[in-house]
């Protein structure tokens, strides 16, 4: 069964401006892949569409066979616990400690304490932030700031990951060490769609890509094509 599948979704604004047409894809168990395209081509939308930001105008987006369209009002946040996002603007809350930061989908879930401390300490560990547990968002540098916001997104184990642009504020090193982490994911029962318009980045990786333009789903790029590039 798909994780995830889109069953050709539109999304149209207010005033017209179509930013998904007809898109159809799956997301599978354990997989890892990018969307990417041009600026504005639709793929901050799509994520939106599959953490509940947004709605569909037409067609259906399933989650776990789910159709979220369905999904409303105190079932939001119990589909939200399912699927880790990691924003471009890192959403963290500046009065609070990056441990805290880290602990609240944790928290949300009603974990024992004990168990919540040793499931920070090691993705704080995995993510070189151990020493910046007690620090406070704005205490930390743009790079630092992501890395939390990954860590607080992949922390409570979520069945997708969803990232956009996780790696825009970070250097080239960084950038590899994040997409490393995020690789490592599928094993631990975690599929991860990530949108990013780092070209070489994509390829390197050698994942399945989708590719939007203007809305509409124009490649679906296996990893074994990527390669002969």
């Amino acid at each position: 069964m798909a994780v995830l599948r889109f069953d050709n979704v539109s999304k149209q604004y207010p005033g017209g401006h179509v930013a998904l047409a007809d898109v159809s894809f799956e997301v599978q168990p354990g997989e890892m892949l990018f969307v990417t395209g041009h600026s504005g081509a639709g793929k901050s939308t799509l994520l939106k569409l599959i953490h509940l930001a947004e709605r569909p105008s037409r067609g259906a987006v399933l989650f776990a066979d789910r159709n979220l369209q369905k999904v409303r009002g105190s079932r939001v946040p119990l589909h939200r616990r399912e699927v880790g996002v990691v924003f471009q603007d890192h959403r963290l809350l500046a009065d609070r400690s990056v441990h805290d930061n880290v602990a609240l989908p944790l928290v949300l879930r009603g974990m024992k304490r004990a168990e919540i401390g040793k499931r920070v300490r090691s993705v704080l560990e995995r993510l070189g932030l151990s020493a910046r547990e007690r620090a406070l968002p704005p205490q930390l540098s743009a790079g630092e700031q992501q890395r939390v916001g990954i860590a607080r997104a992949v922390v409570a184990e979520p069945r997708l990951l969803v990232a956009d642009e996780p790696t825009g504020n970070l250097d080239p090193t960084l950038s590899a060490e994040i997409m490393a982490l995020f690789a490592s994911l599928p094993e631990r029962g975690t599929s991860v769609l990530v949108a990013s318009h780092d070209l070489g980045l994509v390829k390197r990786m050698k994942r399945r890509v989708l590719v939007l333009d203007h809305g509409q789903l124009v490649d679906d790029i296996a990893p074994e094509d990527l390669a002969d590039e």
